[in-house]
């Protein structure tokens, strides 16, 4: 498969020629091509989604709607197809590719439906004889720039909500995944007949397509999901001009295991928690909190499901599939798991790997300081440190860049107590990361215009 450029409504190669190698993760099969945008590219996609803009935010509430559902429907045609695609290039196993899917085009059905349902609101007049109204009113021209983890995933939910309410939109895929992060949705997007330049797509390299358009002046938004380094970049070249900026960027997620909780939900949900798609998401649990009167009956639990998983290429039966490039293994191998156990960590199990295949691995003894407990792993790693008390694992949990945590207990109301004291934007009690469907994400992309009428007394003429 050649992955093209998709800008203004047409498939296009690079202005550059340039192309780099689509891969199987699993195999290192070489899939195809994709075109590598370069910034030429990005300002001529720019330059179409602003031209296009105006005309589509007037497009009435159906209209759009009714291009959603077609979108929608035409990846769902395609579904298996898709599924595979995504195992392929992500190197997940096939639980992982059909929920990516799946909620991808629910996130397109669920914009569909919310571009009909409000428009705006009547707000309390400030004094009699007025009336106060604010209607939502698109941003305008949107810059998507979106991870390889979940690249479909991730994708749709800034393109189902953002099309939805009239903004155009110019999206960079992961260079590792722009086929299922991008060229597949151009392809569902122009055969379901959105007007040229609404769709803009332009897969190349970081810093040839990835920081052109992050910082191009011709954005409204730019909405960037990837590591805490690129997004504090982004922010920084976006306050100098003061541009709109929506980031979600990782961080060390703590699982605490207060000494009352139910040890085998606790370790079963780890498994989860720490070891989804080898541990490769923003909300991966990188942080083992444990009290030390359960520690030694959770190491052995966790140890225990750890050993039974089966790794390899996901279109066998496996729990785990490969990580997504050798840069990332030896990351985890090296800076990680090894930086750690000099550092007097012990390893339990795993540790070792064939190829991109990385063993699910336990670490023990884990200490602030070590990269096991300061960073984002982002690999099927499960790091243990031992706590005395309640009040020790939330002051190791708190401080941190944090977007999701979970609290084990027996006891729900200290469960919860625990909870409101842990600074993360989520956190669950007795329960993995929360199986999030499609959300209302119109907030952050739309604006609210205030109307300010005076009300006053028809005259008739005649």
């Amino acid at each position: 498969m050649e992955a093209q450029l998709y800008i203004d409504g047409q498939f296009t190669p690079a202005a550059s020629g340039q192309t780099g190698p689509v891969h199987e993760k699993a195999t290192g099969k070489q899939l195809g091509t994709y075109a590598k945008a370069t910034k030429e590219d990005i300002d001529r996609a720019v330059l179409a989604a602003r031209q296009a803009q105006q005309a589509w935010a007037a497009t009435s509430a159906p209209e759009r709607s009714n291009l959603l559902f077609e979108f929608a429907e035409v990846l769902q045609g395609r579904f298996d197809e898709l599924v595979e695609q995504s195992m392929r290039e992500t190197g997940g196993v096939r639980a992982k590719a059909e929920d990516e899917v799946g909620t991808s085009i629910k996130q397109l059905r669920i914009s569909a439906v919310q571009v009909g349902q409000n428009a705006g609101d009547i707000l309390p007049p400030y004094k009699a004889g007025k009336l106060s109204l604010s209607r939502a009113v698109p941003l305008g021209v949107i810059g998507l720039i979106t991870p390889w983890n979940y690249p479909m995933n991730l994708a749709m939910r800034a393109v189902g909500p953002g099309l939805a309410f009239g903004n155009t939109i110019v999206l960079k895929p992961a260079e590792l995944t722009p086929v299922i992060g991008g060229q597949v949705l151009a392809e569902a997007a122009h055969e379901a007949g959105f007007p040229p330049g609404v769709f803009n797509v332009v897969p190349g390299d970081g810093e040839q397509a990835g920081w052109p358009l992050a910082t191009h002046p011709g954005l409204d938004l730019m909405d960037f999901t990837g590591s805490r380094e690129i997004g504090i970049r982004i922010a920084e070249a976006a306050a100098s001009s003061l541009r709109n900026i929506r980031l979600e960027l990782g961080g060390s997620n703590a699982f605490v295991i207060l000494d009352d909780a139910d040890i085998e939900l606790a370790a079963s949900c780890a498994m989860i928690a720490s070891l989804e798609f080898q541990g490769q998401t923003c909300i991966s649990a990188s942080r083992h909190i444990v009290h030390r009167d359960v520690a030694e009956a959770y190491l052995d639990a966790v140890t225990k499901r750890v050993a039974a998983l089966k790794v390899g290429d996901p279109f066998d039966a496996v729990d785990q599939g490969p990580l997504i490039s050798e840069k990332q293994r030896d990351r985890v191998h090296n800076d990680i798991v090894g930086k750690s156990i000099a550092m007097g960590a012990r390893l339990v199990s795993g540790g070792t790997y064939e190829g991109l295949f990385y063993r699910p691995t336990v670490l023990a003894d884990v200490r602030p300081g070590m990269p096991a407990f300061d960073e984002e792993i982002f690999g099927p790693v499960i790091p243990v440190t031992v706590v005395d008390s309640e009040d020790e694992a939330i002051d190791l949990v708190n401080g941190y860049p944090m977007l999701m945590n979970s609290v084990f207990s027996a006891d729900l109301i200290r469960g919860m107590r625990v909870a409101e004291q842990l600074q993360a934007g989520e956190v669950h009690v007795n329960d993995a990361h929360a199986r999030h469907g499609a959300e209302n994400q119109m907030p952050g992309f739309t604006k609210r215009q205030w109307i300010g009428v005076q009300r006053t007394p028809l005259k008739l003429r005649g």
